[in-house]
């Protein structure tokens, strides 16, 4: 017994103790020597963050724990001795996300704030992307900043999820390859991401405790799917996991989802870091291969001790996980030595910012040529909340402290517009007195500044002298505004839906104006789908422009005045009705949830993991399968408002025939001329979808398997544009063989310029059907 005791001594000194007297350098003696070298607690400070040391404090769960950088979300250990510097990571999709002031200096640290992710996503041009991603990088490094905490490409599931706006499509292709472009742009600064939320984090309701049931086809063909192609074509420096449960597992501990799958199948290099305080149990996420545990509780710290000293972690997978840190480590600015000058170029992102916003507005309605509008068009009367305090985008951690925002006010005004005062007037004098009225947060409740804030209820047009209004103006703007966050999903009732009042103030402005001879324009400053066959009637043009960033209302005046023409698309589908949406009924019903519910989820938000039967808010599942988004309409034949891939142009573009070839290992390659053959320069959108024999699996009637965006063409100009599709993506997941197949048979290819296009140029090419990969089989239903 004492044998055993002193041997017991002797190794959890070894641990502790350091293995060399002679001390090596990060950078300087090989990765491995430097482990050694530690000793346990060091390894410890490596794998989780610097809150590690302190009891937890919930409330970073939106950040502000790094000191290096204030405001920053979080901060990693460094070890000095062995030459490893600290690190700050932070938020966020839509821009750098730090505080704007600091104590003891008057100098301001603001950041542009970029438009949303479905901006960039409705672009449909990576290129353009790839130039934000640098923007945003540079300014990342220019603050002293290693990581930034995004992009996120979760699949837009349900038109509800209340981060949809930090997402990119429901198509997993889209996804993909716009955040892709994005995460390359970042990293050309030499500066990393975290591609999130790693995987199936697809509500707020209930985000941390939440249990994801589905299928592994599902899984891989549509959720798994666009962290795939960003791994594969990008590298992100990190990958942060997700808080809910897959199948019955909480996502940060399935060693199938982050070793298997994202390792060995995918080969990624990086890190992987959990989401703030998510997970469960720390000694289960480190033998899955989640190398570090943010921002870090001192609970976290004291149990891998006693599983590491107690045997039931081993020193392997410490020493494994710690070398992730490590090599990314290796790769940051702070360790190469580089000094943040916090001066980035502010005055260039602002132009890049207003340049992406329009790219990505998507014109709805366009009657009789109402926009541009003619330049006989001088006083304008402009309605609606938002169209005086613009949303830029939208809250929690998504959200960037900026210098300013351009309200679409200023927008048109700085365009040349005349601006009606006895409506500004109006709403100048309501929107302060209804902001003043709304309920405040409680403020003993440090989570309550956490939910997405609610908007002023839009002002009634009963009280202006419409008739007037109309008679002495030339045409009327209408901005209907929506926003959302983080911690709670989009209500159907005033978010999803309109409100009456809106309805109301489109419904006056659009009679009184229309019996004057004059048209009416609605702007939607939105953060996602919206209704629209209810009132879609009444105005004459309708414009898409999201939450595009700062520089909103200069990019709208931008469209609208015709200085450039609408290119964006539909990355979504916008349904006639909530009622049409596959997941309806296995996607949580937000009106039914109060603000105190959400509160009260939210309580354990840092150590508390619930399990319950509650439907759609303890577990969730994904009945609709693969059928997501267009997949579900297209192939169900289900009436839509606007399909996925929609979007008008000022112009018109004529396509060639397409010429669809096939070489030896089946790769399709589609050719096709696109020529501008209307009046003004513009952009087209190339879609590319492929209908597959549906032979030995169910299949959607078509799936988007490449797009590109041409050039700006002038009047008459032409490009041949050329779009590869590999026979690897023409591949549908046997969950029975656990492997990747083409089926063999008639492949349609067909060239459109939506997903509902009625005369897409086809062709049908023929393929040899095999087995491109067999994989383990991983995030099986759970046994109980």
């Amino acid at each position: 017994m004492l044998k055993t005791t002193i041997l017991s001594s002797i190794i959890a000194a070894a641990a502790i103790m350091p293995a060399d007297a002679q001390t090596p350098k990060l950078g300087v003696d090989p990765i491995e020597k430097v482990i050694n070298a530690m000793t346990l607690d060091e390894k410890l400070d490596m794998l989780i963050g610097t809150d590690g040391n302190v009891k937890s404090d919930a409330s970073a769960t939106i950040g502000s724990s790094a000191v290096l950088v204030p405001g920053a979300a979080g901060q990693l250990n460094g070890i000095p001795r062995l030459g490893i510097p600290a690190t700050v990571v932070a938020d966020g999709p839509a821009g750098l996300r730090i505080s704007p002031t600091r104590e003891g200096t008057q100098k301001t640290f603001y950041c542009t704030h970029f438009p949303i992710e479905t901006v960039m996503s409705s672009t449909w041009n990576t290129e353009l992307v790839r130039s934000i991603g640098a923007a945003m990088g540079d300014e990342v490094k220019h603050y002293g900043v290693d990581v930034l905490l995004a992009p996120a490409t979760n699949i837009h599931r349900n038109p509800l999820n209340g981060r949809n706006f930090e997402y990119y499509s429901e198509d997993p292709l889209l996804s993909g390859k716009i955040c892709a472009a994005m995460v390359n742009g970042v990293q050309s600064n030499g500066v990393g991401t975290s591609l999130k939320h790693f995987a199936l984090n697809n509500q707020e309701t209930n985000r941390t405790s939440n249990n994801v049931i589905g299928t592994p086809r599902t899984f891989r063909e549509i959720y798994l799917k666009p962290f795939e192609i960003v791994v594969k074509e990008a590298q992100p420096w990190t990958i942060m996991t997700s808080y809910n449960k897959i199948n019955g597992t909480m996502a940060s501990e399935r060693c199938d989802l982050v070793t298997e799958i994202l390792r060995h199948e995918w080969g990624f290099k990086g890190m992987v870091m959990t989401d703030w305080y998510g997970g469960q149990h720390a000694t289960m996420q480190m033998e899955a291969g989640n190398d570090l545990l943010m921002p870090g509780k001192l609970a976290q710290r004291e149990e891998l001790r006693k599983a590491v000293l107690n045997g039931h972690l081993s020193m392997e997978i410490i020493d494994r996980n710690v070398k992730h840190v490590l090599e990314y480590i290796v790769k940051t600015p702070r360790f190469k030595k580089y000094v943040a000058d916090n001066n980035p170029d502010l005055k260039a992102h602002a132009q890049v910012t207003r340049n992406a916003a329009l790219e990505g507005m998507v014109l709805l309605k366009n009657l009789k040529n109402t926009l541009p509008l003619s330049k006989k068009v001088s006083n304008m009367a402009v309605f609606g909340r938002t169209s005086y305090d613009f949303i830029a985008g939208g809250t929690g951690s998504g959200d960037v402290n900026h210098a300013y925002v351009v309200s679409l006010i200023e927008g048109l005004q700085n365009a040349g517009f005349n601006i009606d005062n006895s409506v500004k007037a109006a709403y100048e004098k309501y929107i302060p007195e209804a902001t003043e009225a709304m309920p405040k947060p409680d403020p003993s409740n440090q989570f309550a500044k956490f939910l997405p804030k609610h908007l002023i209820p839009e002002m009634s047009v009963s009280g202006l002298d419409l008739k007037s209004i109309a008679k002495s103006n030339d045409v009327a703007i209408i901005t209907i505004g929506k926003t959302s966050g983080e911690f709670a999903d989009r209500y159907i009732s005033d978010n999803f839906n309109l409100t009456d009042a809106e309805k109301n103030m489109i419904n006056d402005v659009c009679t009184a104006f229309h019996k004057a001879g004059k048209k009416v324009v609605v702007i939607l400053n939105i953060c996602g789908v919206i209704e629209t066959a209810s009132w879609i009637s009444g105005p004459d043009a309708v414009l898409t422009a999201w939450l595009p960033g700062q520089e909103g209302g200069n990019s709208v005046a931008d469209i609208i005045t015709g200085k450039e023409s609408p290119s964006g698309r539909l990355p979504m589908t916008w349904p006639v009705s909530y009622d049409d949406v596959p997941s309806k009924a296995d996607f949580p019903y937000p009106d039914e949830i109060s603000d105190d519910q959400l509160l009260e989820a939210l309580k354990g938000f840092s150590d508390v993991r619930t399990e319950g039967s509650r439907k759609n808010f303890d577990y969730t599942e994904y009945n609709d399968g693969i059928y997501v988004g267009y997949r579900y309409y297209a192939t169900k034949g289900v009436a839509v408002s606007y399909p996925f891939g929609y979007g008008l142009s000022y112009t018109t573009f004529k396509y060639g025939t397409p010429d669809v070839s096939k070489d030896a290992k089946g790769n399709i390659k589609v050719s096709v001329e696109v020529k501008n053959s209307g009046k003004v320069a513009g952009k087209e959108v190339v879609q590319v979808y492929v209908a597959a024999p549906g032979k030995d699996l169910d299949k959607p009637a078509r799936e988007l398997k490449g797009f590109a965006k041409t050039k700006k063409l002038n009047p008459g100009e032409s490009q041949t544009v050329e779009i590869d599709i590999p026979y690897e993506s023409l591949a549908s997941f046997n969950e029975t063989a656990s492997c990747w197949q083409v089926e063999s048979g008639d492949y349609t290819v067909m060239v459109a310029n939506n997903v509902n296009d009625a005369k897409p140029l086809t062709a049908v090419i023929s393929e040899e059907g095999k087995v491109t990969e067999t994989v383990r089989p991983c995030l099986l239903p759970e046994q109980k």
